[in-house]
Parts: structure tokens; C-alpha cells; sequence
């Protein structure tokens, strides 16, 4: 009986709230809404992991599962420099520097596109419908819950799941377009802990994709998570993202955005 009421103890239910008190709760906790609404662009640099000597690899944008790591890689994963700009309107530009070369992804909130220099690609291609289908998909640089209204986007609680040993609450969000992501948010600091990610292909099929965000800063007055961690069901290891700054309202050229011509 000790031990029943220990476990209980230590995993306190979760008030009952309703979706939209979670998400005013959420918004308070990351810094409220004033703030978010000044943040027009922000910069990312930090390091991804890519799949090492030891384990199956894991899809690293713009490098190939099979590519030559340097020699001197960790047995479980290389670390892999980053740059991302982030720009309202789902306006996207990731940089990944591999062996002395630089992969792009694009996507100006309309189109995409990408330079895969690891695949011997030295030419520009444009997305494919798979990856225009998912960059349309993913949040704004706000998240999935911030002006969630003004997004056009529905909010609804699928009750409450248990987190890396936390309370979160399970929101099921909808966007205008009628797709659905699930966000958990902490019942007790009410910040996001699990998102629903893209499905992966692997092996001819479609794993499901969950990202972990941790160790939330104070950045330009809102909370941002400096670590991302995805979990690929079948998968045994993770990929983590560490981020090492972020910059608030950067002042970023359009041509970023731009394909070559």
C-alpha cells in the first residue's frame, strides 16, 4: 500500500482544464501572446546528430543514410553544424555543413527547394510532393499553440498522458486545411514537453514521429527549447538537436528565401 501511494504521489493527476484554459496557461508560461506577436524571425544555430557507426542512421536532411562519415566520427553519432532562419509564414532555411560542404532546404511558405552537394547534387531541385505536403504542415516559428485562433486552427483535449514520468495534457490541433498534430503540454509548468512529428518512411513503410522539447530559455522575452529530441517508433536510438543560440528578430535578406536562378 506504501508503494501505491508513493507512485501516486509522484505522479499527480492533472487539474481538469479545458482545452482553451491550457492553452491561455501555455501562452502565459512562454512568455504571452504581446511578445510572440513581436517576434517576426528568428535564427537557430546549434549541432544534429547523424547516425554513427553503431546503429542504424537516421535521416539527417540533405545527407544520405550511406554517406562517408569522417573517420574520426563517434561510434554512435557525427554532430553535424546547423543554420536555421525561421520567418513568419512558415519561411524556412536550414543549412547543414557535412565533410566541408553545405546542404540547403528551403521553403518560402509556397514552394521549396534543395541543394544536396553530399549527393554529388550540385544543381538546385525543387521539393518533392511528399516534403511540399509536410513543410506546409509544420508549425510557424510560434508553434502549433500560439494565436492558434488567428491561425485558423482548432484546439481540442484528448485527456491527459503520462510524459517522461510528467502529467501532460494531450491537445489535438487542426489546422484550416483540416490536418491534425497532437501537442502535449505539462501539467505542471504548462510548457510543451511532446509533439507530434511527420510520419518517416523507412523501410517501405511509415513510422510514427514524436519530438521532445527540453531546457526552455528566455529568448527576445519568450520560451524557447534549447534541445529537441525525436523519437522514431522501431527505432531504438533518438536524434537530438542542441541548439546553442537563438536570436530573436534577425535582420534577414528575403533572397535568403530566393531559389537561384
Amino acid at each position: 500500500m506504501e508503494a501505491v501511494a508513493a507512485d501516486v504521489q509522484a505522479k499527480p493527476s492533472a487539474p481538469h482544464l479545458s482545452a482553451e484554459q491550457i492553452v491561455e496557461k501555455n501562452v502565459a508560461a512562454r512568455g504571452g501572446l504581446a511578445a510572440w506577436r513581436s517576434i517576426r524571425a528568428v535564427e537557430i544555430k546549434g549541432k544534429m546528430q547523424a547516425g554513427g557507426n553503431n546503429r542504424p542512421s537516421l535521416t539527417v536532411p540533405g545527407v544520405p543514410k550511406d554517406a562517408a562519415m569522417p573517420a574520426a566520427r563517434p561510434a554512435e553519432q557525427a554532430e553535424l553544424p546547423f543554420l536555421m532562419d525561421l520567418e513568419r509564414g512558415r519561411k524556412k532555411r536550414l543549412e547543414i555543413e557535412f565533410q566541408g560542404k553545405t546542404a540547403v532546404q528551403v521553403y518560402d511558405g509556397t514552394h521549396g527547394w534543395k541543394l544536396r552537394p553530399f549527393l554529388n547534387r550540385h544543381q538546385v531541385e525543387n521539393y518533392t510532393a511528399e516534403e511540399m505536403k509536410a513543410a506546409s504542415q509544420e508549425s510557424d516559428l510560434d508553434g502549433y499553440l500560439i494565436d492558434y485562433a488567428a491561425k485558423g486552427s482548432k484546439v481540442e483535449l484528448e485527456g491527459t498522458d503520462q510524459v517522461e514520468g510528467h502529467s501532460a495534457y494531450n491537445l489535438k490541433v487542426t489546422d484550416k486545411n483540416g490536418n491534425a498534430r497532437h501537442v502535449w503540454v505539462d501539467a505542471s509548468n504548462f510548457l510543451e514537453v511532446k509533439v507530434e512529428g511527420t510520419p518517416r518512411r523507412l523501410d517501405g513503410k511509415y513510422h510514427p514521429v514524436a519530438t521532445y522539447l527540453r531546457d526552455y530559455r528566455s529568448v527576445g522575452g519568450v520560451m524557447m527549447p534549447f534541445l529537441h529530441e525525436t523519437a522514431v517508433e522501431g527505432v531504438r536510438d533518438r536524434e537530438k538537436i542542441e541548439i546553442e543560440t537563438i536570436v530573436a528578430n534577425p535582420k534577414l535578406d528575403e533572397t535568403r528565401f530566393a531559389m537561384p536562378r
